[in-house]
């Protein structure tokens, strides 16, 4: 089966490239990436499938079983900006033609200097192709475990990942809401660890859609669990809502920086690491200091649209780190 969809996809992928990409690249002179475009179409074409799945799917969910009522439209179509910029625009050129060369380079680098990354699928010799996509799974939700509980610890990467909190009216949309940093430092940590672990390239783009359309479905605004053997074998839209809870997911009970339900995919690491709140209500979204004080002062400000948001982000990002100098 695996292989099955593997195969499509490289037929759609090279149709896509033949009859549109490429003559687009040449056109617009740049001949020099052309093979960056081509693995650009495949994640391209990944991109598509997905929205139309979430419009086809989650959509149509929301509508029928809302968890909140949408107070503001606007904030929602922002985020779905977010995504289109994350899974078929801006955003992707920018990691193809930056950070998969790099990552590349610094991988031939250390063939070339004797290194050879760890193989998992080499403990298990015979391991099925979906065996193996099974444990990568696993060993990647753990390594993103640590990175979104560390970006709830340390006031500088909070300010950039508050962003990501900030949004009162949480929709499927919501998942690709974050400061394009914060992406970025993500995005750089992944790919080095499935470096390390010996992920092939078409593995992890399949491993990545699968993780995107999942965490879509966490932050969907719908009244959906999986009841109590499912909430602790997947991560529900009713599980991942208490991480946005407002004073709950990203606070401890003294008001520091902390919270529950950092899982990203399966919450058997919050359970381990007793992060885990299975409090079964679907909660009010944002952040405590959104809201106005006792004597009716507004909260902070996080931004309408998608450069102000990326601009009070960095704002805050340098005065939470002169915060921790002092």
């Amino acid at each position: 089966m695996m292989q099955l969809l593997s195969d499509w996809l490289g037929l759609a992928q090279g149709w896509l490239f033949e009859t549109a990409i490429q003559p687009l690249v040449f056109k617009l002179g740049f001949g020099e990436f052309i093979e960056d475009a081509f693995e650009g179409t495949e994640w391209l074409l990944i991109g598509v499938l997905e929205l139309v799945l979430l419009f086809l799917v989650l959509r149509p969910l929301e509508a029928v079983i809302p968890a909140q009522k949408i107070t503001d439209p606007r904030a929602r179509w922002n985020d779905f900006l977010y995504t289109v910029l994350h899974r078929i625009g801006i955003f992707s050129v920018l990691i193809f033609l930056t950070l998969d060369p790099l990552l590349d380079a610094v991988t031939a680098a250390l063939r070339f200097d004797g290194f050879r990354p760890f193989n998992l699928e080499a403990l298990w010799p015979g391991i099925s192709p979906l065996g193996a996509f099974f444990v990568y799974f696993m060993v990647l939700d753990f390594f993103d475990y640590w990175y979104h509980r560390a970006s709830h610890k340390f006031n500088w990467w909070w300010a950039l990942h508050g962003l990501h909190h900030s949004q009162q009216n949480m929709n499927l949309w919501s998942d690709n809401r974050n400061h394009l940093l914060d992406d970025l430092l993500r995005d750089v940590y992944m790919g080095v660890i499935a470096i390390g672990i010996g992920v092939e390239p078409a593995q992890y783009v399949l491993l990545v859609s699968v993780s995107r359309i999942l965490q879509s479905l966490q932050h969907a605004n719908v009244r959906l669990h999986f009841g109590w053997l499912g909430e602790r074998l997947l991560v529900s839209p009713r599980y991942h809502r208490m991480h946005h809870a407002i004073g709950v997911g990203h606070e401890n009970m003294d008001g520091k920086l902390g919270g529950c339900n950092f899982a990203v995919l399966l919450p058997v690491w919050d359970i381990i690491f007793r992060t885990a709140n299975f409090t079964p209500e679907f909660v009010a979204t944002g952040i405590r200091d959104q809201l106005p004080d006792a004597n009716g002062k507004p909260g902070r400000e996080y931004g309408r649209g998608f450069w102000s948001q990326h601009w009070l982000g960095l704002k805050r990002m340098i005065e939470y780190a002169r915060k921790e100098v002092v």
